[in-house]
């Protein structure tokens, strides 16, 4: 070996053993970076001197000794402010942290909150988790009933408002000890719960689309038909506090996945619903029973004192609780002797649109900004009035109703009433004729004494175009529209009557509520039969191509017919015979305009949103079995003996 071998091995030894050495354990345990600090503070403690706000989170102690998380932003510098409450299961953090600003609007931006309102208002916003979901304490209950026969505790909605408010006046020196409370849906719910035994210190509720009773015309059921698309709703609501455990789907198209199920109960025992209390207690009961009833709001505020100025605000086009602030405002109107406690709002809406920018809804426009103008000019003036410290008395009427077609605001002593003169709409009854015609005058001796279509459970009319989507409020969803959908669809399918008058020579006005008024017949032993009031548009609209033709619903709902007699007791329908099936349609303050036409579709399925009818009577259709599901023939009769039609508030000039 060479000397320069030799020297080339023990150079290769050197560092063959340097780098042993280097991945030995105990040399990377002396390694300098083992020891390097972290960068990460124990707790970040933002800089907000330039805020605009000051934002607390805190706990307040209700009387059980459960603690409500509470978020309350104070706008900078605030003095003798007054205070606006919303109770909430939708998450108080993220509904008051819409962007990271320094200033209160962005932070506000977005679901129940009428942002220009409370930030040009100058009012301290609070809003709170209620009992058993996201930051708050306690147990979660659907709509938590009053304290009595279903909710032996001593606390609920209406003590946990109480409690909040107490506590609210008395650590806020900032605020001037005047509290309203505002919110939509199930936070429309809580203000209705508040009017119960209120605290001194809230002067004034605004129930907006308003939770009111989940079986007659709200969440849950309309008229006992069930609305079976809210079910990955309350699995999700009833589920976890956070809302984290999430329904699955294996299909794009909802009609599918319901279909497929057979009945709302298999469904639901596919996805593991019968573990959330709620659901438990829906399929328990299918009937409008004491449950319902104890807890509907309409019934239990017509039996209070009102002590509280409240404002209802109800959208024509709710797709989600068309029911509640109506029946609230009739069950509360014959307390106010002086016409200053209870206010009525009907906008152009869809659920809560009253607080977003409201041109339009779907491919119907207003001409105006109707969500603009209600927070402008009636919500922010009407707050003002009972909350903020000398404040003018705001000019609002009685009642404020849209009136759509001809797209104007009018101002209403009470609802139902048609014009500021004090003249109210008249019945009127809309005939199904022979034909397919509808007209004010009855049925000839002579006419055809019926029409008939056949009701396929297997293939459900679709309550819109498919692929049916599911409930929600992203983007890329349109559940909001569904009641200005083009019904022409449907009006195309042989499972679907339709009734029509000839062109409007002149306009007319509906101001009220429709009733729908069946004799019919099925050659099954239950049904489910729908009826939608319909206008339609000339078949060419020059200022907008698009609606030429184009068939809106103005009213519409479902009634399940083994409800006939009794809606607590379903009894089986007699087969073949004819039979009155009598019932409400949502609240329409409209103006058919010259040119359109009045329609009238008849079906006996709008699926998915409503489970099937199997159309054989089963003691509960929540587990109605495959061979239960039948075709039917259902007749529509038109005689002069057996008229049916539709009576509509028809309002003529004073």
């Amino acid at each position: 070996m060479t000397l320069s071998s030799r020297y080339a091995r023990k150079l290769s030894l050197l560092v063959a053993s340097a780098c042993a050495l280097s991945f030995s354990p105990s040399a990377h345990a002396q390694s300098p970076a083992a020891t390097l600090p972290s960068e990460t503070p124990a707790q970040v403690k933002p800089s907000t001197d330039s805020f605009g706000y000051t934002r607390r989170d805190v706990m307040i102690p209700m009387r059980d000794g459960v603690k409500l998380h509470t978020v309350i932003l104070i706008p900078k510098g605030a003095k003798n402010a007054p205070i606006l409450l919303t109770r909430t299961p939708y998450n108080a953090s993220d509904l008051t942290s819409h962007a990271n600003s320094s200033h209160l609007g962005p932070i506000l931006e977005g679901y129940d909150n009428a942002t220009d309102v409370i930030v040009e208002g100058g009012y301290i916003r609070v809003v709170q988790d209620v009992r058993g979901k996201y930051g708050s304490e306690g147990g979660y209950v659907m709509n938590r009933p009053l304290h009595g026969p279903l909710n032996p505790t001593n606390v609920d909605h209406a003590t946990d408002t109480y409690d909040t408010i107490d506590w609210l006046v008395k650590n806020l020196a900032e605020s001037n000890g005047k509290v309203g409370i505002l919110g939509i849906s199930y936070d429309g719910f809580t203000p209705l719960m508040a009017l119960i035994n209120p605290h001194p210190a809230l002067k004034v509720s605004v129930p907006m689309n308003p939770m009111v009773d989940g079986w007659m015309g709200d969440d849950w059921f309309h008229n006992g038909a069930f609305r079976e698309q809210n079910m990955p709703y309350i699995y999700e609501q009833d589920g976890t506090r956070d809302n984290s455990a999430k329904w699955w789907t294996d299909h794009f198209d909802d009609y599918d996945v319901y279909i497929e199920a057979g009945s709302a109960g298999e469904l639901g025992r596919r996805h593991g619903l019968e573990q959330m209390g709620f659901w438990r207690k829906i399929i328990e009961h299918p009937s409008y029973d004491s449950f319902w009833q104890e807890q509907a709001m309409d019934k239990i505020l017509a039996a209070q004192p009102l002590k509280v100025p409240v404002m209802l605000v109800h959208s024509l086009w709710d797709q989600e609780d068309i029911y509640g602030a109506t029946a609230v405002y009739k069950a509360l109107k014959s307390k106010d002797a002086g016409n200053d406690k209870v206010f009525l709002v009907m906008g152009p809406w869809h659920h809560g649109q009253e607080i977003e920018d409201a041109y339009s809804l779907g491919a119907i426009k207003f001409g105006s900004d109707t969500g603009t103008y209600f927070r402008r000019q009636i919500l922010g003036p009407f707050l003002a009035q009972y909350l903020e410290d000398n404040a003018p008395k705001a000019d609002i009427a009685p009642v404020s109703a849209f009136e759509t077609g001809t797209n104007v605001w009018r101002r209403l002593p009470s609802w139902p009433a048609s014009c500021s003169s004090g003249c109210a709409s008249k019945s009127t009854p809309l005939y199904l004729t022979a034909g397919s015609k509808l007209s004010i005058s009855a049925p000839a001796s002579s006419d055809a004494p019926f029409d008939e279509y056949i009701s396929d459970p297997d293939k459900p009319v679709p309550y819109r175009a498919r692929p049916s989507q599911p409930i929600g409020y992203t983007p890329d969803l349109t559940w909001a529209q569904w009641l200005v959908d083009d019904q022409r669809e449907s009006s195309g399918r042989p499972d679907v009557l339709v009734f029509a008058t000839d062109v409007l020579a002149s306009p007319v006005k509906i101001s009220g509520q429709p009733i729908a008024n069946l004799i019919a017949s099925t050659s099954g032993s239950d049904s489910d039969w729908v009826v939608k009031l319909i206008d339609v548009y000339p078949d060419e609209v020059a200022s907008q191509p698009n609606l030429g033709g184009y068939q809106l619903m103005i009213s519409a709902d479902i009634f399940r017919g083994r409800y006939r007699e009794s809606l607590e007791t379903p009894k089986p329908i007699a087969s073949d015979k004819l039979l009155l099936y009598r019932f409400n349609l949502p609240n329409a303050n409209h103006v058919f305009l010259p040119g359109h036409r009045i329609m009238v579709q008849i079906q006996s399925s709008w699926f998915p949103l409503y489970d099937r009818n199997p159309q054989t009577f089963v003691p509960n259709i929540f587990w109605a079995k495959p061979a239960d599901y039948r075709k039917a023939t259902q007749r529509i009769y038109h005689s002069a003996a057996d008229p049916s039609f539709i009576e509509v508030p028809v309002v003529s000039a004073p």
